[in-house]
């Protein structure tokens, strides 16, 4: 591991400076390694006192002794604003973190991305949506860049794994744990197939003001910023007004009226978002790199139109609909019994078209 790493390490992990305070020190100093070896005096007239103590008295050398350690293991590294594949989107987006811990594909780092965010409490219609989009919009070339967070996040990466664009995770948490517990085998998946960033010391937990930060290097990397499902107090809102805030587009897909996880949607819509229905419309909106492969092209737009799972209709998905329904009104529909509607319910469910809710409410897949 180089000294330079080391120098640019001991910078970001040291507590108060802060990404804006690295890049004061870099623009004041001319490099890393000059700003490392000032000394106190020096570096007060460009830090605060405390900061500069902290820097001058070396406080952050055991952290920056781990993360050297840690980046020593198989397929982890650290990415510094000085290495070349530091991606220039989040570089000029303001705020850039200027050490990221990394582990995966780090070729991931150069492509084109966009970002997916969503409810963490999404409905099984969302889930599905935002698995079916991203492997489209992965298909057609596009790192699907997302948070691992339960719900649309979790769904956005999986959907995106498997195909040769991926997915990066941007974690909140140091790069050693895993939030939720529940996506431990998906973060597995990410370190072997995809990429996963942060940039908080080793060991940091879940603390709830490292998320909103996060965000920002999600909205940072990704030309634009796809909202599957959020209600009106997500923080996937925070995503999408940070994406707009360094010009990148902000997309939204609409859903029911009577889905509380619909509402932050439709308000980013009436705000201005791109209304999108399909990938063909995400494409559209913010460009199509090429195809990795022979094919993909017509895969993608098999997902955009929907023939890729295109079932023969019945007519108890006809009177479903797209809204959660209970059995009862839906027997009144149909003009049959309860228990014969729910034993079709149960076939359906079986075969994955739709999905029973609290409540006793169902909701069509497809």
């Amino acid at each position: 591991m180089s000294s330079e790493r080391a120098d640019w390490a001991l910078l970001a992990l040291t507590p108060g400076i802060g990404p804006v305070g690295v890049l004061r020190l870099i623009d004041t100093f001319g490099s890393a390694a000059a700003a490392a070896s000032a000394n106190l005096s020096q570096l007060q007239r460009c830090l605060g006192d405390e900061a500069a103590r902290a820097l001058a008295g070396r406080v952050a050398t055991a952290e920056v002794e781990a993360a050297l350690a840690w980046a020593d293991a198989p397929g982890c590294f650290l990415l510094t604003l000085a290495d070349h594949d530091y991606p220039t989107a989040l570089a000029e987006a303001g705020h850039a973190p200027p050490l990221l811990f990394g582990r995966g594909r780090r070729e991931l780092l150069v492509r084109p991305m966009l970002a997916m965010v969503g409810s963490r409490h999404a409905t099984p219609q969302g889930r599905q949506t935002a698995e079916e989009f991203a492997h489209g919009l992965a298909q057609a070339g596009y790192t699907i860049v997302s948070g691992l967070a339960s719900g649309i996040d979790g769904a956005a990466h999986r959907g995106a794994l498997g195909t040769a664009a991926s997915t990066i995770a941007v974690i909140g948490t140091g790069i050693d744990r895993v939030y939720p517990a529940s996506h431990r085998q998906l973060a597995h998946q990410l370190a072997e197939d995809g990429l996963i960033l942060s940039e908080f010391p080793l060991g940091t937990a879940p603390l709830a003001h490292n998320f909103p930060r996060r965000n920002r290097i999600i909205a940072g990397l990704s030309r634009g910023c796809l909202v599957v499902e959020a209600n009106v107090n997500s923080g996937s809102l925070i995503t999408a007004r940070l994406a707009a805030e360094v010009g990148r587009e902000v997309l939204a897909i609409p859903g029911s009226i009577h889905n509380p996880q619909a509402r932050g949607c439709h308000r980013l819509i009436k705000d201005g978002a791109k209304l999108v229905e399909t990938v063909d419309d995400v494409l559209d909106e913010i460009g199509r790199p090429a195809p990795d492969a022979p094919g993909a092209a017509r895969a993608n737009a098999a997902v955009a139109d929907g023939t890729a799972t295109a079932e023969a209709e019945t007519p108890l998905l006809v009177q479903l609909g797209y809204d959660p329904v209970d059995v009862d009104s839906l027997a009144a529909r149909l003009e049959l019994t309860a228990g014969e509607v729910y034993a079709m319910l149960l076939e359906l469910e079986l075969e994955g078209r739709v999905a029973s809710l609290p409540g006793g409410r169902f909701q069509r897949l497809s």
